[in-house]
């Protein structure tokens, strides 16, 4: 096992359904395997429902604890997985995106892939910083202020903060190397 993330704390934000399994579970052990410890985090404390290409059920994880009662002063980094669904519920989450806030207010990394940007545009955090996601979803990061690119892994230190992006489920290796990275 690595230790470059030894002693570090990391959120992974997810809605209570319609992550994309893999992009939580992936990312999830490669930190963990880094050192880190992880804290899944959803709009109610409980079951989690990933899915499959946001059609097939896949597994149910369990958050251990509510966004409303999280603080970003708690953790050392931001995981935001993607799904479709997920983060267009997240982004409806005042407390959601609140908490997606106060990690780049604090200047801390986050993570972002496929759709998980959406919360990032919904917290109006994306002006001057570059990243990739989801093809579908370049006009919003333009219209956010952002720059979009079509690359398999992205990391933006642009606005005293990093921003670690990728665009699906197969550039999972590259962006579990960057986020590591970023988050060390």
């Amino acid at each position: 096992m690595s230790t470059e993330l030894t002693g570090k704390k990391i959120a992974f934000l997810v809605a209570n359904s319609g992550v994309e399994q893999v992009e939580l579970t992936q990312p999830w052990q490669a930190l963990r395997a880094a050192g880190a410890e992880t804290e899944l985090i959803a709009p109610a404390a409980g079951a989690v429902q990933a899915f499959t290409h946001d059609v097939e059920k896949a597994d149910t994880f369990e958050a251990t604890l509510a966004v409303a009662t999280a603080t970003a002063a708690d953790y050392d980094g931001l995981v935001l997985p993607g799904g479709t669904t997920n983060p267009d519920a997240l982004r409806t989450d005042a407390d959601a995106v609140g908490f997606v806030k106060a990690f780049v207010d604090a200047g801390k990394p986050v993570a972002a892939i496929c759709h998980g940007p959406w919360t990032l545009i919904e917290a109006d955090v994306l002006r001057g910083k570059t990243l990739t996601s989801w093809p579908s979803l370049q006009t919003d990061v333009r219209n956010a202020g952002g720059t979009w690119q079509d690359q398999e892994a992205f990391t933006c230190p642009a606005n005293g903060w990093t921003l670690v992006t990728s665009r699906n489920p197969g550039d999972l290796p590259a962006f579990n190397r960057a986020t590591i990275e970023a988050f060390a």
